[in-house]
């Protein structure tokens, strides 16, 4: 089978792009073939033979350039042109989306219909439902569904998207275009990675009937050393808000007396890094070995989410390695752990319960221990991408049935 892959990054960034080049991995080692469209970056490991990609667009970067990003945003004819002409040398039988807004546009999935394709995109996020992607309320940090059941131009009045008026239309924008096109429509399959984001979807009439559950994969993770369980509670992952960092920040202050380590990179890393707290230590990002020999090592590790997380890998990772995970009951979160078995849910989203949670587990070893034992048990019933691609095999299979 030939498998046309579709992200904005076509390096390794983040979990959609950790997700496509493991899949896209395995499919080639398998004997299919696979080609990349994304954008066009010096970093990118994969791509195609026609050497076609989308602008560069770095929404961070100062310079004139930057002014030219909302006629790019909303819809790209410059990546439908040239997700054309991939598909008509590459000849795919079907086509795999990821994500695709702002560097993209869903003006990919119009490029396929128009040629013929089957198409099938993994929701990674919400942003199909929300134009900030998070259905969060960045000013209260908690839940919001007003663009679900309601007009995406409440983002506009929220200033949902980087607080910036200018960029929440924007959003607000794309979000009103494609509720009102066919586009999505023209999407054969949907790969939920939880059955909450799944029931998100469903909560539209336009995705009922198209949705089919697919839980994310480990990748091989396995222990660096026997060195045993150290002193300290673990945070690792994106530095930011939604992820319920000030709140952890504050418990690390209600608890002078139990060292915490926080890895990773975001908006707040300079919070983390200086902290002033004698009990934190930052390790900045980490990766391979040393992350996981961090997580192995770790009592349990801790995952505050103030948004609705779909299926975070870090979860998944923490108790592959025997860590047990403290972790607010939020989103797809509650799928991925047993409370009391391979870790403790939490309901009550501040920094006083937070600490209270962190103190109760810290200080009852009996329990940690047998959550740890339940947490290997639990690795190998979990997915892995071994079992992954064969399910993903036969989604493609019945979209090119149609």
């Amino acid at each position: 089978m030939k498998i046309l892959m579709v992200n904005k990054f076509l390096y390794p960034r983040g979990g959609a792009e950790t997700y496509v080049l493991k899949i896209g991995g395995l499919l080639q080692q398998m004997g299919h073939e696979v080609a990349y469209f994304g954008m066009y970056d010096s970093q990118n490991t994969v791509g195609n033979d026609s050497g076609l990609y989308t602008k560069n667009m770095d929404f961070h970067q100062a310079g004139w350039k930057r002014f030219l990003y909302p006629f790019y945003i909303i819809y790209s004819f410059d990546a439908k042109r040239k997700m054309k002409e991939v598909i008509r040398e590459f000849q795919p039988d079907v086509i795999h989306l990821n994500n695709i807004n702002f560097q993209l546009t869903p003006s990919v999935i119009d490029a396929a219909y128009e040629e013929g394709v089957p198409i099938v995109q993994t929701v990674h996020d919400l942003q199909m439902l929300c134009p900030n992607h998070l259905m969060l309320d960045v000013h209260q940090l908690k839940p919001c569904e007003l663009c679900l059941e309601g007009s995406t131009w409440n983002c506009v009045r929220k200033s949902c998207i980087h607080g910036s008026r200018m960029k929440s239309m924007i959003g607000a924008a794309e979000g009103s275009l494609y509720r009102h096109t066919k586009t999505y429509d023209r999407v054969h399959t949907f790969i939920c990675p939880s059955k909450f984001i799944e029931n998100m979807l469903l909560r539209k009439q336009r995705y009922q009937g198209k949705t089919v559950l697919l839980r994310n994969f480990i990748g091989e993770v396995n222990p660096v050393s026997d060195s045993g369980k150290r002193d300290y509670v673990l945070y690792f992952g994106r530095l930011s808000e939604e992820k319920g960092l000030d709140g952890l920040l504050g418990a690390c202050r209600r608890l002078p007396d139990i060292p915490f380590v926080i890895a990773g990179s975001g908006p707040m890393e300079e919070q983390c890094r200086n902290s002033g707290l004698q009990n934190l230590t930052f390790v900045g990002f980490q990766t391979g070995e040393r992350l996981t020999e961090l997580i192995q090592n770790a009592m349990f590790s801790v995952y505050f989410s103030v948004w609705y997380e779909n299926a975070p890998l870090s979860v998944l990772e923490s108790q592959a390695l025997g860590t047990p995970v403290l972790c607010n009951c939020i989103g797809g979160i509650p799928e991925l752990v047993e409370d009391g078995r391979t870790g403790i849910l939490n309901d009550e989203f501040t920094s006083e319960s937070y600490a209270e949670k962190i103190r109760a587990l810290y200080y009852d070893k009996e329990l940690l221990k047998a959550l740890s034992a339940n947490c290997l048990e639990k690795k190998d019933s979990m997915m892995t991408l071994e079992k992954y691609v064969p399910a993903l095999i036969r989604i493609y299979e019945n979209a090119r049935k149609g």
